[in-house]
C-alpha cells in the first residue's frame, strides 16, 4: 500500500512539473500558425539562435518543421559556412546527413519534424563554434 501511495505522490510531482515548465515555455509570436507567417517570424530574427528559439515556440510537430528548420538552419548558416575550411565543410554535411539517415525508415510525420529540429541544432551548433571562434557572443 505504502509503494502505491509513492508511485501516485511521484507522478502528481512530476506532473506538476511538467506543467510549469509548459507555463513557462515561450509562445509563438506569429500572426497566425499558418507556415508562411511562421516563416516570416523566423526570417526576422536577430540571429541563429532567436531563431532556433522561435522555430521550438513554433513548431508543429509535423512535416511543415522541415520548411521551418531550413530557415533556421539558413539563418544559422550565415554565421561559418563562407568561412569554412573543406575539412569542417565536410564535417557538417556528414553530420546533417546523420540526421537525415537517424529518422529515415520512421513513419509518420512527427519523424519529419524531428529530423528538422536535427538539423538545425547541428547548423547551431556550428554557428555557436564560428562566433566564438570569431570571439562574438552567439546569438
Amino acid at each position: 500500500m505504502l509503494s502505491r501511495s509513492c508511485l501516485v505522490g511521484l507522478a502528481l510531482l512530476v506532473l506538476e512539473g511538467a506543467l510549469r515548465g509548459a507555463a513557462y515555455a515561450e509562445e509563438c509570436p506569429a500572426k497566425s500558425t499558418s507556415m508562411d507567417d511562421v516563416i516570416a517570424v523566423l526570417n526576422a530574427a536577430p540571429g541563429c539562435g532567436p531563431a532556433m528559439k522561435l522555430f521550438e515556440a513554433c513548431a508543429y510537430g509535423a512535416s511543415g518543421d522541415a520548411q521551418f528548420g531550413e530557415v533556421v538552419e539558413k539563418k544559422c548558416e550565415a554565421d561559418f559556412v563562407g568561412q569554412q575550411k573543406p575539412p569542417q565543410k565536410l564535417s557538417y554535411q556528414r553530420e546533417l546527413q546523420a540526421c537525415d539517415r537517424k529518422y529515415r525508415n520512421k513513419s509518420g510525420t512527427m519523424y519529419i519534424s524531428a529530423t528538422a529540429f536535427c538539423r538545425a541544432e547541428v547548423a547551431q551548433r556550428y554557428s555557436q563554434q564560428a562566433l566564438k571562434a570569431a570571439g562574438q557572443k552567439a546569438r
